[in-house]
């Protein structure tokens, strides 16, 4: 039959796009609604388009002050854990030194244990400390269980580079920092940006760790949270549809640059 045989050809292919239609479902979900006007305070049916939540995203009060807080935590988190994340990818991968396989598996331990028992581990820590809960206790922590993804990342990265490479540098009269500059960390680069931009969507996103250590600070996922306990507001689903185009763009400006990099090298 010429349909089954077509759909036999085609079913990974099918399968791809269900998988993917199936995944995008609750963003599509997100983006019609914030072009709803609910008729009382959860947004949650259907009533009629409107266009009011989008002329004024920070319409609801402490929305923006809870999404730019969340944006700050993860900025820094981002770049404390890439940093430490990625000099302790190149340790593990480029020397060798005691306990140095107890020290590779510790480092999956954060994304191997439930994030309710980290949370309270921190929190216990914290607490011990004396230290006061709001955003430095969130910004360790975030730093603390993001660093295991950025090391994964760029320990891939850096286990597949060519070291003959970088001997052809010093070969050629290169320094250590030089060569570290203009030939290890341009390849390196691609894992630690992978790395960077999964520990800014796991920092901005987290909710359990996050409300565990924030004392009175109130985060965006938090207070999406608490909107759902009292009517959601069109503007959560503006600020979430915003930041799902936002996404797209910076992956389709990452395929547009390697498919110009490809050409070129060809």
């Amino acid at each position: 039959m010429p349909f089954v045989n077509w759909f036999k050809r085609n079913f990974v292919v099918i399968a791809g796009l269900l998988t993917l239609a199936y995944l995008l479902l609750p963003n599509v979900v997100v983006t019609v609604f914030s072009f709803n006007k609910p008729k009382g305070r959860f947004n949650y049916a259907w009533q009629q388009f409107s266009m009011d939540a989008w002329k004024d995203p920070c319409g609801v009060s402490g929305l923006c002050g809870s999404l730019s807080l969340s944006l700050q935590i993860a900025f820094w988190a981002t770049l404390g854990a890439t940093a430490l994340g990625t000099m302790i990818a190149f340790a593990l991968v480029r020397y060798r030194f005691r306990a140095r396989g107890a020290v590779s598996s510790l480092i999956f331990l954060p994304m191997a244990m439930p994030e309710v028992v980290m949370a309270a581990s921190l929190l216990t820590l914290f607490l011990n400390m004396g230290a006061r809960l709001g955003f430095w206790t969130i910004l360790i922590a975030h730093i603390m269980f993001c660093l295991s993804f950025v090391v994964t990342a760029v320990k891939a990265r850096v286990m597949s580079m060519d070291p003959r490479l970088e001997q052809a540098a010093q070969d050629l009269y290169a320094g250590p920092l030089q060569t570290f500059l203009r030939v290890t960390l341009p390849i390196a680069a691609p894992g630690i940006a992978a790395g960077a931009l999964l520990a800014f969507a796991l920092s901005f996103d987290d909710f359990i760790i996050t409300n565990f250590n924030a004392g009175s600070t109130v985060t965006f996922p938090m207070f999406v949270w608490g909107s759902a306990q009292r009517g959601t507001p069109v503007q959560i689903n503006v600020i979430g549809t915003a930041m799902f185009l936002v996404a797209v763009l910076i992956v389709l400006t990452s395929m547009v640059v390697n498919n110009r990099r490809n050409k070129q090298k060809a």
